[in-house]
């Protein structure tokens, strides 16, 4: 009796910290990644993570840490953390939250705020951290005690990945972090199940089924919220049972290959414009996609939407057929209904002459660009070359302005969530943060599928220093940095050096101008990675084909282009402003 006495009381005197029952919290909800930059009051947290079996990644900015959390949601359907510090550190956060809810990407970020006792008193960077982010986020709180964590972490992850997936923010104070508080009274909650799967309304779908078959002229759009919803077998089966053309937006490539032959990418402006019939398969009707108006739709266009949030339907044009549901069971249920009917859109429709036309001189005129002998080098024959050596399974991240548009457009995807690029709120600045997940991730999961981020200059500027995380994590990324000196465009030394003859740079320089020829594969080689300068085809080629060889080091190809290259001829002026 006496020793059974004394163990109870020893297990009622064993003790946790705050920091401890996060991450043990954290781990029974099967988060497995945690990004941020440590300091007070967080440090603690990162290494009981560490312990818990999370894999703490330390990055050089909050901004790159909450991209690459964001990341992770999309790439596994699985929130990751971002961990940020009190103030500043979560301000730097909010850009990732805010970029994670417009994606739709599930993602918690975990902040220390300043110590309970001290509220109101100008604490060391006291914030309204709360209130911030109720605009950034599905869900905003703070635990009452270190015993409501996990309850609060369970309804944060749960919120996150449930009907339209976000960003979910949890703060906490700082004296929570290292307060000792009896083991027995924490209880975890057991991990939440996976998200609901819901079926649109059957009327719906005969509804939408009926449009279908009596369109002339169709067309299917694959949005990123397929490629989330894991809809890929479906999808296809629909494409080929059916016949359909479908277009994919930019993250939507991938979930039908973009070989496919029904795949009208390269006319996607025709297929807009002209179609009568349009089903919306995880997308939305935004800027993206032209909101859905004339001049570049149709005006009497019938649209199917096929959205899991109710509050998406119906948004800029109604609707002919509103599907609610999970994007895969609604696609499964339409497969059913044709199943039961079988149907296919004619092969010779003059539909498909019109697209498969503009598809050919599209195509045509990208290969007469990329073909060009010229030095420096376009955008079209650096991604000529570029895709040429890809491996086809590989994850390719992309941002900037013309490098992303164009490459979008070269640069071919054969698998689902293999691209990542700005998304629908266009931010600059996600590249390296997304790569370095989506290197993670495959490291576990696939270690010999390679990720390759293609940036514009300007767009590498923005997290650029991420470089050292890729190199310290040894994640052998291949970056490609298609530099054209500029944003947009910019100017060949020469020119440069004559416009700093005018006078004071902050007056005279051009504000979409960088400096010319930055060797930015240094900072690749100043941390211990593979550099490569290269400005000619031949260079290129060499470059990536011993980049992508090497299995172990990260590589960065720093690319000259020519600086006024563009999809299409643009003239600034600047060298004849009447000022100069």
């Amino acid at each position: 009796m006496a020793s059974n006495r004394v163990a109870g009381d020893s297990e009622n005197l064993k003790t946790v910290s705050g920091a401890e029952v996060i991450a043990q919290a954290l781990k029974k909800q099967n988060v497995e990644y945690m990004f941020g930059v440590v300091g007070i009051p967080v440090t603690e947290i990162a290494v009981a993570a560490q312990a818990a079996g999370i894999k703490y990644v330390g990055m050089r900015n909050e901004q790159a840490a909450s991209y690459a959390a964001s990341a992770v949601g999309y790439l596994t359907g699985r929130p990751g953390v971002c961990l940020v510090v009190s103030g500043p550190g979560l301000i730097h956060a909010l850009s990732g939250m805010a970029n994670a809810n417009m994606n739709c990407w599930p993602l918690i970020v975990v902040g220390g705020s300043s110590d309970c006792n001290q509220e109101m008193m100008g604490a060391f960077q006291e914030f309204p951290q709360v209130e911030a982010c109720r605009l950034y986020s599905k869900l905003s709180v703070r635990p009452s005690s270190v015993e409501a964590i996990p309850f609060v972490i369970e309804k944060a992850v749960r919120t996150s990945i449930y009907g339209r997936p976000g960003a979910c923010y949890v703060d906490i104070p700082g004296d929570f972090v290292n307060l000792q508080v009896n083991a027995s009274s924490i209880k975890y909650v057991e991990c939440c199940l996976p998200p609901p799967v819901n079926m649109a309304d059957a009327s719906a779908v005969s509804t939408a089924a009926s449009i279908i078959r009596n369109a002339k002229q169709p067309l299917l759009i694959i949005g990123k919220g397929a490629a989330y919803a894991h809809a890929e077998e479906n999808i296809r089966k629909l494409v080929e049972q059916c016949g359909l053309p479908f277009l994919p937006t930019p993250m939507g490539k991938g979930v039908v290959p973009d070989n496919h032959p029904n795949c009208v990418a390269a006319a996607r402006s025709r297929a807009l414009q002209h179609a009568d019939v349009i089903i919306l398969l995880g997308a939305r009707l935004n800027w993206i996609l032209h909101f859905g108006l004339p001049p570049r739709y149709q005006a009497d266009v019938k649209i199917i939407q096929v959205d899991i949030c109710a509050e998406e339907l119906g948004n800029n044009v109604k609707p002919a057929a509103a599907l609610l549901g999970d994007i895969n069971a609604v696609t499964a249920q339409l497969l059913e209904h044709y199943n039961k009917r079988p149907w296919q859109y004619p092969s010779n429709a003059g539909w498909w002459k019109v697209l498969r036309e503009k598809m050919k001189s599209n195509e045509e005129a990208s290969k007469e660009l990329a073909s060009q002998k010229s030095l420096p080098m376009n955008y079209y024959t650096v991604f000529y070359h570029v895709q040429e050596q890809l491996p086809r399974d590989c994850i390719i991240v992309s941002e900037g302005a013309n490098t992303m548009d164009i490459g979008r457009t070269v640069l071919q995807n054969y698998l689902p969530r293999h691209r990542l690029d700005a998304g629908t709120f266009g931010t600059m600045g996600v590249g390296l943060g997304f790569a370095i997940a989506a290197a993670l991730v495959t490291k576990d999961r696939n270690p010999e599928k390679r990720v390759v981020c293609v940036e514009g200059d300007s767009a590498f500027g923005f997290s650029g220093m991420e470089v050292e995380t890729i190199c310290r994590h040894n994640l052998p990324i291949l970056l490609i940095v298609v530099n054209n000196n500029g944003i947009y465009q910019g100017f060949d030394a020469d020119t440069w050096k004559e416009i700093t003859k005018l006078g004071e740079i902050s007056q005279v320089a051009p504000p979409v101008s960088l400096l010319p020829n930055s060797r930015y594969e240094q900072i690749m080689t100043a941390f211990g990675g593979k550099g490569y300068f290269v400005q000619t085809p031949g260079e290129l080629q060499n470059a990536l084909r011993t980049s992508l060889a090497e299995k172990t080091v990260p590589s960065l190809i720093n690319v000259m282009i020519e600086p006024q290259a563009s999809r299409k001829k643009q003239d600034f002026h600047w060298l004849t402003r009447s000022n100069m």
